[in-house]
């Protein structure tokens, strides 16, 4: 019978391995150097998602979970080595936070609707952030980490949350036929030109972003389903398909 380990033998593997006698590229690791490796991980956990929805197979989805606790483990025991904080303190903030952020499970509160529980934990993330002196302004507590289209989308409505709808009122009246037929029409030669024209895209992204809030449509997602669109129209699957059944030469 195969050995079934516990969270503590995950715990303490992850410890062995960034000890004196561990593993060299293990112990080499660092919070900055392991960033790639958690975005990758969070990539791959959303393809097994994806995966499982098509094929029914939930293995692959098993494993990649658990390549992301590793990457929580990894940087767990790297604070707990630099004596920032350990894995027993992110266990009990997570459960604190849970716990706080549910008073209609776990406290006195009345469940309500789905609304009125997104508006009590928006409250209460906000008397959070009260207690937070790392946070140092609205918008730049938005993490520039995510995609561009998400972090713009997310910015936006911040701003309008914060500032008023005022404050985007002009992003909105930016001409984007104008816009997009001279980008079309253009082609810069010199830097002063390349830089009008990156301008003029991020001006347009930041619209784009803007109306994807305005008419609750992703604009991330909706850009991955145009691209699948268009992929579709060149490789159609239906031929990928047939190619692969038919019988190599």
């Amino acid at each position: 019978m195969e050995k079934q380990y516990s969270f503590e033998d995950f715990y303490q593997i992850i410890k062995c391995l960034r000890s004196e006698n561990g593993c060299p590229w293990d112990r080499a690791q660092t919070h900055d150097s392991l960033r790639e490796c958690m975005t990758e991980e969070a990539a791959e956990l959303l393809a097994s998602i994806r995966i499982f929805h098509e094929s029914k197979l939930a293995e692959n989805m098993c494993e990649e979970l658990g390549d992301v606790l590793l990457q929580v483990l990894l940087h767990s025991v790297i604070a707990e080595e630099e004596g920032v904080f350990a894995l027993s303190d992110v266990i009990q903030k997570i459960s604190e936070k849970m716990i706080r952020r549910h008073p209609h499970v776990f406290g006195t509160e009345q469940t309500g609707t789905q609304e009125q529980l997104l508006q009590n934990w928006e409250e209460i993330k906000k008397k959070e952030k009260e207690k937070q002196d790392w946070l140092r302004s609205p918008l730049r507590d938005i993490p520039p980490e995510l995609s561009a289209l998400s972090w713009g989308t997310k910015v936006l409505k911040k701003t309008e949350k914060t500032y008023g709808k005022e404050a985007v009122q002009e992003i909105l009246e930016l001409n984007c036929t104008r816009a997009g037929k001279e980008l079309d029409e253009s082609i810069p030669t010199t830097e002063i030109q390349r830089q009008e024209m990156k301008e003029m895209i991020g001006e347009l992204l930041l619209k784009i972003c803007l109306m994807g809030e305005r008419y609750q449509v992703s604009p991330e997602e909706t850009l991955r389903e145009k691209i699948e669109m268009l992929i579709e129209r060149k490789e159609p699957l239906e031929n990928i398909s047939e190619n692969l059944q038919k019988p190599s030469k």
